[in-house]
């Protein structure tokens, strides 16, 4: 009968014989970068890499994401009775934080409130999976993306280098995204605030830091204050043929005017406003939308104007609901 010992040093022994099997060319590359570029101890960075594993769940969940959805069958996740109720709920309990996110970052509560419902039910779904794990398994086994994962590695352990974090414990989504919010590392670092001033910037646990970041997410990728995000179109029009690829806007009303097409004013806007045309489908044909600058910065959190929409049209149910 093998010892308590004799298990523990057969564990350790096979985690350091499967970590040695991964010591690639690319590991190794990556290892050094960490040193040299960000100043991070390299027996530390061996040692996190130590305690990655490759999750198959992982790579399964990044071929199937919900966006690869027609629209008629992606928007009913989202926009559901339940989903509604807690958002209201969420709203009234963080009214006053919403409202100085607002005055602060010029973002409305009903787009912040609609993020974090959208992402995470309102911190009742933040993930399941090590974060570190998912990073690892994209980053070295996902040729695909493998670049911006291990971009996101990084940023990953330069985050747990300045929060003092225990990497092996951070959860989050496949693709490792974190919070009430699910910001990844690099979003994390770069947009997360400590919007009540206790010294430090907490969206993991803290829903006050969380709408401040998304707010400051938006403000800092130019969310225009006053503006509209979409529009719908009338289905009289043949519409579809000012459908392409993109998310950005890459026309204005006026040009949309000038090839034939009506469109009912807007009192925030003029003729001259950039806008896109979007094309969603449904059970039996399509629904077309003009999708502002708006529309775009909320595809700079979920680059799909399935999720843009989504998101916009439950802000507006929230906002129903509110009023």
């Amino acid at each position: 009968m093998r010892t308590l010992l004799g298990l523990a040093l057969l564990t350790a022994t096979t985690s350091l014989s499967a970590y040695a099997q991964e010591q690639t060319p690319e590991v190794e590359e990556f290892i050094q970068q960490q040193v040299k570029e960000h100043q991070l101890d390299e027996a530390l960075v061996r040692q996190w890499l130590s305690e990655a594993e490759k999750n198959a769940d992982v790579l399964e969940a990044i071929q199937r994401p919900w966006e690869a959805k027609p629209w008629y069958q992606y928007h009913p996740i989202f926009l559901t009775d339940k989903r509604l109720d807690a958002g209201v709920k969420f709203w009234k309990k963080h009214t006053e934080t919403l409202e100085r996110a607002e005055a602060e970052y010029g973002v409305p509560a009903p787009i912040i409130v609609a993020i974090i419902g959208v992402e995470t039910f309102y911190g009742n779904y933040m993930g399941k999976y090590s974060v570190l794990d998912s990073l690892y398994t994209l980053g070295f086994h996902y040729p695909p993306r493998s670049n911006f994962f291990r971009s996101e590695l990084s940023e990953f352990f330069q985050l747990a280098t300045e929060e003092g974090w225990d990497v092996a414990e951070a959860k989050g989504s496949y693709a490792g995204a974190m919070g009430f919010g699910q910001f990844i590392s690099s979003s994390y670092r770069h947009y997360a605030v400590d919007f009540d001033n206790d010294g430090q910037r907490d969206i993991l646990t803290n829903p006050v830091d969380a709408i401040g970041s998304v707010a400051n997410y938006f403000a800092e990728h130019r969310w225009q204050q006053g503006q509209p995000v979409a529009q719908p179109l009338t289905d009289k029009q043949d519409w579809k043929a000012l459908v392409s690829d993109g998310m950005k806007p890459n026309t204005t009303r006026s040009e949309v005017k000038r090839k034939g097409y009506e469109l009912t004013q807007h009192q925030a806007v003029n003729d001259d406003t950039e806008v896109r045309v979007f094309e969603f489908e449904t059970k039996d044909a399509y629904e077309y939308w003009l999708g502002y600058d708006n529309f775009y910065v909320i595809t700079r959190y979920n680059h799909s104007p399935l999720y843009a929409m989504a998101v916009y049209q439950f802000s507006e149910q929230l906002k129903n609901e509110m009023q």
